[in-house]
Order: C-alpha cells, then sequence, then structure tokens
C-alpha cells in the first residue's frame, strides 16, 4: 500500500509539474533587431508621471461643486495636451501595470510562481533604451528596472519601505517627498558639470512614481477626503515640476510630459481583479511632440463619461496600456522595446505625415521580428512529424460492478457520482451551484429514511446545511469593512472571554484607524499572541472528540474574527454547525446499519482520537463511503469558495490584516491572507478525521474514493484549459486545474496536521490527569 501511495504521489507530482513547464513559461523571446524611428524626434527628454492607484474618474470627474479635483491637468486637457483612458489588464497590480506602462507587455505567464517585487524574465523597456533615466518612488518598483536595463543608466532614488504605512496620518507625504527630491536632485546639478551635460543630453527620462494616492485609497477608500486631497497635492506637484523643468531647460520646448496610473481601485479600497473601476485609469500628454487639445470630431470611445467630466467639448482618444511604451519611445527616438505588443497611438502625436508613417512601420517591424524568432524556436524545439494538429482519440473503459450488489443500483450511484462530479466543476465558474448542491444535501435525511429515526439530527443537518448555502449567494468578501456584523456575531454566539478581546481587538483597530492614529501596540500584541496559541491551545485540551474539536474551533475562529473585515467572520461557526451535524448523522447511519456496537459509544461525542484503532476491527470500503468521500470534496470546495477567501486574495485589500500590521510587507500580508484561507480546510480536515474514527473505517480507503474523484474532475478541467486570451482566462483555466490535480496532494499534506492537532497533546507534568479529560 505504501509503494500505491508513494507512485500514486510521484505520478500526481509530474502531472502537476507538466502544467508549470507548458503554460506557465514566459512567452518572451529574446535576439529580436531593435526598431526605431530614422527621422529626427519631437523631444528630447521625457517625463513620466505615475500615480499609483488613481482611478479614471477620480482624476476626471469635477467635485461636487463642480469645480476640477486636478486643475492643472484639466487645463492640460482643455487647452494643451491629448488625454484619454488608458485600459489595463489583470492583473491590475502595481508590478505588472509599470512593466506594462514602461515595456509594453502585459503580465508574463510564468510571474505567477515568481514574487512581487522582482521582474520575472528578463524584459527591454524604455528605460533600458533611453541614454539615462532617474527615478523617485516607492523601493517595490523602481529597482526591478534599474536590475533590468543594460548597463549603468537607470538611476533609482527610494525612501525607505517604513514609510509605506497604511496607518500612517498622511500618506501624502510620499509624494511630497518625490517632488521635494525631483526638484533638490535639478537645483544640485546646476553646480555640477557633469551631471549637468548629462542631463542636457536627449533621449533622457524622468520618472516620478507617486504611490501616496494608491496608500491613501487603501487605508480611506477613494471616496475619502485623503484620496481626493492627495489628487490635488499631486495637481499641484506636477504644476510646479513642469515650471521647474522649463525654467531648467530654459523654455526650449523639447520636453513631452505624460500623466498615468498604473491602476485604479474599487470603492471598497482594493485592486487585483478586473473591475472597470480598476482597469480604467488616466492619460494626460502634452509637451513636445504631443498633439494639442482637439475640440472638433468625436471618438469611438466617446461616451456618456464625457458629460459626466464635463469635458463633453474635448475629444477623447483612449487606448491600451501597452500602448504608452511606443509613444513614450517615438517622443524621445529610442528604440522600441523589443518585447512590446503595444500600437502606436497616432492621434497623441503632433508630428508630420512622414513621422507618423516611419513610427507605425517600425512599431509594425518591431512587433513581426518577435513573431520570426518565435517561429524559428518553435522549429528549432519541435519534432517535425509531431508538429501536427491535436487529435482526440475515443477512450473505452471498463465498468466492475459490485458483485453483491445489483447492477441498476450501482448504476443509478454512477449518475449520481457523475452529476456530483459535474455540480463540482460547475461550481468553480458559478459559486452559486454550492448553493444548490447545499440545498440538496439538506434533504439527504430525507430521501435516506433518516429523519424518521433521527429527527433532531437530521433538522440539525438540514438547518446546518440551509444556513451554509446562503454564503455563496453573498458577494466576495473584499467589500467595505462592516465590523458590526463581527460585534453581533461575537455577543451572540460566543460569550467566551478570548473571543470577546479580539472582538474588542478588531473593533479599537478599525477605530484607531479612521482616527489616524496607527495601529496600537497592544492590539498588535494581542494579535500575533493569538496567532501563535492557536496552535498550541487545542493541544493542551482533551483528545475526546467533542473536547478537541471545540477547542480547535474556538482557537480558529478567534484568529479567523482578527483577519475578518464583515460577514465572512460567520463562516467558520456556520460551516463548524455543518461539520458536527455531519459527524452526528454519519453515527446514526452507522447506528441504523447496526455495523459496530461501538458506534453507540462514539454518538455521545467520546471517542478518543489518541485511542490505538483494533486493525481487526477496520472494515471494507461501502458504497455508502463513496456518498461520505464525495460529502468531503464538496465541503473542501465549500471551504474554498463558500466565502470568496479566494477572490480576497486576488484582490489586494490589506485591511483583512490590520490588527496584525499595516506596514506594507506582501510577503507576511500574503501568509496571513493564506492562513485565513486554510482555516475552514482545517475546520473540513478534522471534521473527516473525526468522521474516519468514529466509523471504523481507514483513512487510506477514503482517501483513495477522494483521489478517484479528484482525478475525474481534474482530467474536466484539462480539458478546459485555455491558451489563448487575456492574462485572467489563461490563468484562471490552469488554476483550477492544478487545484483539483493538487487537491489530493494538499488534502494530504493538511491531513498530518490535522492529525496533529486532534490527536496529540501537550502533558503538563509527568503523570496524565483523567480531570483534564
Amino acid at each position: 500500500m505504501m509503494i500505491f501511495f508513494i507512485v500514486g504521489l510521484i505520478v500526481h507530482v509530474v502531472f502537476f509539474l507538466s502544467i508549470f513547464d507548458i503554460y506557465f513559461t514566459s512567452p518572451l523571446v529574446h535576439g529580436m533587431t531593435p526598431q526605431r524611428v530614422p527621422l529626427a524626434p519631437p523631444a528630447k527628454r521625457l517625463v513620466l508621471f505615475v500615480a499609483d492607484g488613481l482611478r479614471a474618474d477620480s482624476l476626471f470627474k469635477p467635485d461636487d461643486n463642480g469645480t476640477g479635483r486636478a486643475p492643472y491637468l484639466r487645463s492640460v486637457i482643455e487647452e494643451s495636451g491629448t488625454w484619454g483612458v488608458s485600459h489595463t489588464r489583470v492583473p491590475t497590480e502595481s508590478r505588472p501595470g509599470h512593466v506594462a506602462l514602461i515595456a509594453g507587455f502585459y503580465e508574463d505567464v510564468s510571474a505567477v510562481a515568481k514574487g512581487w517585487k522582482e521582474n520575472p524574465v528578463e524584459f527591454d523597456s524604455v528605460f533600458n533604451e533611453s541614454r539615462h533615466t532617474w527615478c523617485w518612488g516607492s523601493p517595490d518598483i523602481l529597482p526591478m528596472f534599474a536590475k533590468g536595463a543594460t548597463g549603468d543608466h537607470v538611476y533609482t532614488y527610494t525612501y525607505p519601505p517604513e514609510r509605506e504605512d497604511f496607518a500612517s496620518t498622511d500618506a501624502s507625504r510620499l509624494d511630497t517627498w518625490v517632488f521635494d527630491e525631483v526638484k533638490d536632485f535639478l537645483n544640485v546639478a546646476k553646480s555640477n558639470e557633469t551631471l549637468l551635460n548629462m542631463l542636457h543630453e536627449e533621449q533622457n527620462v524622468f520618472f516620478l512614481h507617486l504611490l501616496g494616492i494608491d496608500t491613501n485609497g487603501h487605508a480611506h477608500r477613494p471616496m475619502s477626503k485623503e484620496y481626493i486631497e492627495n489628487i490635488g497635492l499631486v495637481d499641484s506637484g506636477v504644476a510646479e515640476f513642469v515650471s521647474v523643468m522649463d525654467d531648467f531647460y530654459g523654455h526650449d520646448g523639447k520636453t513631452a510630459y505624460i500623466f498615468t496610473s498604473d491602476h485604479g481601485m474599487t470603492n471598497w479600497g482594493s485592486h487585483g481583479a478586473g473591475h472597470p473601476s480598476e482597469t480604467l485609469t488616466p492619460l494626460v500628454a502634452w509637451g513636445a511632440g504631443v498633439q494639442t487639445a482637439q475640440r472638433e470630431g468625436s471618438h469611438k470611445y466617446d461616451d456618456n463619461y464625457l458629460k459626466e467630466w464635463g469635458l463633453e467639448t474635448s475629444m477623447r482618444v483612449d487606448v491600451n496600456q501597452a500602448d504608452i511604451a511606443p509613444l513614450m519611445s517615438s517622443l524621445i527616438g529610442v528604440p522600441f522595446p523589443v518585447n512590446s505588443v503595444g500600437v502606436l497611438p497616432l492621434n497623441y502625436l503632433n508630428n508630420s505625415q512622414h513621422f507618423k508613417a516611419e513610427s507605425i512601420y517600425a512599431n509594425a517591424i518591431q512587433i513581426l521580428e518577435q513573431f520570426r524568432v518565435k517561429m524559428a524556436q518553435k522549429k528549432e524545439t519541435t519534432i517535425s512529424f509531431l508538429f501536427t494538429l491535436y487529435q482526440f482519440e475515443t477512450l473505452a473503459s471498463l465498468v466492475r460492478s459490485v458483485p453483491s450488489l445489483p447492477l441498476s443500483k450501482c448504476f443509478g450511484y454512477f449518475l449520481l457520482v457523475t452529476f456530483g462530479i459535474e455540480l463540482l466543476v460547475v461550481s468553480f465558474f458559478y459559486r452559486a451551484m454550492l448553493t444548490l448542491g447545499l440545498v440538496v444535501l439538506a434533504l439527504w435525511p430525507l430521501v435516506s429514511g433518516l429523519y424518521t429515526k433521527a429527527k433532531v439530527r437530521s433538522l440539525s443537518w438540514m438547518l446546518s446545511c440551509l444556513f451554509l448555502a446562503v454564503f455563496p449567494l453573498l458577494p466576495v468578501v473584499g467589500r467595505e469593512p462592516d465590523v458590526n456584523y463581527v460585534i453581533l456575531f461575537v455577543c451572540i454566539c460566543f460569550q467566551m472571554m478570548q473571543v470577546v478581546l479580539c472582538a474588542y481587538i478588531l473593533t479599537s483597530t478599525h477605530s484607531s484607524l479612521q482616527l489616524k492614529q496607527g495601529l496600537p501596540l497592544f492590539n498588535q500584541l494581542v494579535s500575533w499572541l493569538t496567532l501563535v496559541s492557536s496552535f498550541l491551545i487545542p493541544l493542551l485540551s482533551s483528545t475526546r472528540l467533542f473536547h478537541r474539536l471545540l477547542s480547535i474551533l474556538m482557537s480558529l475562529v478567534c484568529v479567523y474574527l482578527l483577519l475578518s473585515t464583515g460577514y465572512e467572520a460567520l463562516f467558520p461557526p456556520v460551516l463548524s454547525w455543518l461539520m458536527f451535524a455531519w459527524i452526528n448523522i454519519e453515527q446514526e447511519t452507522m447506528n441504523t446499519q447496526g455495523s459496530s456496537n461501538r458506534t453507540e459509544h462514539c454518538v455521545k461525542f467520546i471517542t478518543d482520537f489518541a485511542e490505538n484503532i483494533d486493525i481487526t476491527k477496520i472494515r471494507q470500503l461501502r458504497l455508502d463511503d463513496i456518498r461520505r468521500s464525495y460529502y468531503f470534496v464538496f465541503f473542501i470546495i465549500i471551504a474554498f469558495f463558500g466565502c470568496g477567501n479566494i477572490a480576497s486574495i486576488n484582490s489586494f485589500d490589506p485591511a483583512s490584516v490590520y490588527c496584525f500590521l499595516t506596514v506594507f510587507n506582501p510577503f507576511i500580508m500574503g501568509g496571513l491572507l493564506m492562513w485565513k484561507v486554510l482555516i475552514p480546510f482545517v475546520i473540513v480536515m478534522c471534521t473527516f478525521e473525526s468522521i474516519q474514527v468514529s466509523t471504523q473505517l481507514s483513512s487510506r480507503s477514503l482517501f483513495l474514493v477522494v483521489l478517484v474523484i479528484s482525478d475525474l474532475m481534474a482530467l474536466h478541467f484539462f480539458f478546459l484549459v485555455k491558451d489563448h486570451g487575456s492574462w485572467l482566462d489563461i490563468g484562471t483555466s490552469i488554476s483550477h486545474y492544478v487545484i483539483v490535480m493538487s487537491m489530493t496532494i494538499f488534502l494530504m499534506l493538511l491531513s498530518v496536521m490535522t492529525h496533529i492537532l486532534t490527536s496529540k497533546r501537550i502533558l503538563i507534568g509527568r503523570k496524565r490527569k483523567m480531570h483534564f479529560r
């Protein structure tokens, strides 16, 4: 049996890794010939402003008084520049957004397995092609463009990472730092002949990364006073810097300016997904080589937003985010980034038709070069006789029925299992299907006849299923935090000191942050101690089934409570209620079948996890065990999607971890959110362990059935994998396959943890005290 498990593990690991080798390999190619416009460029230098996290409507839409939130940029739009909306792609995060802006290509699929801050692959960029680039801003963004550049011509100036504090009283100071530093830099250059000569060379780039708006958006939401005032601060900073630059270069009219954003932000202060508030970002361009404000004609993107923003008299020219990179290259005359997929937006250029024709031709050749290199690589790495269209073959399988059961009953089970598996597959795309599944499960006692024999347990099962069925219908977690749900949940459900303390910490933290007083040290210490103690407290309790499960639940609920922002705090208690009902009703099922005298003892929840199971009493698999295994897989998927926890990971919202830390740290924040996601899994796994112990069935046998169910689901998802479309479509299709394919491995590893939580015990002293039990 051990050899079987090892071989099965190896096979699943190979299949798991094959997806990364096939689909998560970088599509970028190298060795292309750089393409540039052979004519003189209109600008000698370029200034790029990136207001991190700035939504298009937040910049363009006037305030309640009808005045613009950014008067200087609005005057540029109406008088001297060209404007529009830059359409970003998911994931709407800072790193892929800046790569699209500066390098011209969207998120590399191989970046899934890489860190947030480092560039996943070597790539070309406008900064790399420039003569010199000077950057000011966040330490999370700037270094990757310096590391990705050939030579030593990209210079970065960053503030300490500790300044990126979501509990800061005024995050706009990050932007103030950038403007002050770049002005000081120009003042110093006047007395530094070497630097002055470098600054007066052609093809130079100045990059100002402004993070304050994004930080204030996360901390206070985009509709807040802090967010709106930060936009005004950035606008005045841009106006002052333009004046300083013009004075420094003697008003030579050879500076081009581009103002944009890497991504937007939802009303609840998150980003990372595909909501329009995240994908619509502003773009304003002016200066040398840029078309002046146009008031005639219409554009295909013109819509009701023009009237809403008070800009119906000017023409809006929208672009894709990757199109900004070739625009910058064309303005200062550097080669287009060789990996760029952007198409030069000609409507932004103010130059001769000859220059526009040469520019778009060079852009087309640059994209064509990538195709040629890719084709050459394909020919070199593909065996000729294998390079054919994919052929589907008909697979035949033999079905062996159980001799002791009628064929019709086996066929009925086969149809039910097939329908159940397809229901799980569809639930990955439509969470509401989980609600349908829970409603069907609620009817199981009525269909099986258990209701007439155990009405109380059956009723508990039915009610818990119906209550849990509400959660998949609720909106994805990550909306406006509502601490009132959490307080109500604590006051009604748990009248215990630790939970009350955690509720106090949660409310106190949010109150302190709203008052801009930062994260109290006491709250932070209690939160971390609660997290650490959640792993130890269950090991101090009795190993009897009810005592240990209740201890595990209470410990996990405290941590989940501290990581909650709204209604999702109710999810673990309702899930636990259903799990207790499941244990009860499974024991009742065993009683009605008369399979063991020991089950009468189990019904009272006094089974001991630490007891050694008598091998002679372990029974063989039955058809009911297939149902138990399916329920287990179903509940695992409920834990996965039921409260939208995975969506809260994908759409970055630091509000969930404010009780633990407020200074931006993607690894610690990601780890805390990942543990929040794992908590429902641990609850289900502990329940499965309880059912295995109380029903006298080998866990290996049940896992074999789970393995078959998950592999059948994986086979379905294998044919749904996409290698075309947006990054989100490709990544989602692959992640579904990887999740289901690795489910068994993940559950086996998680079962080791749950086995320790349920059966191990830390004894105080040498002798075991019976009253602790």
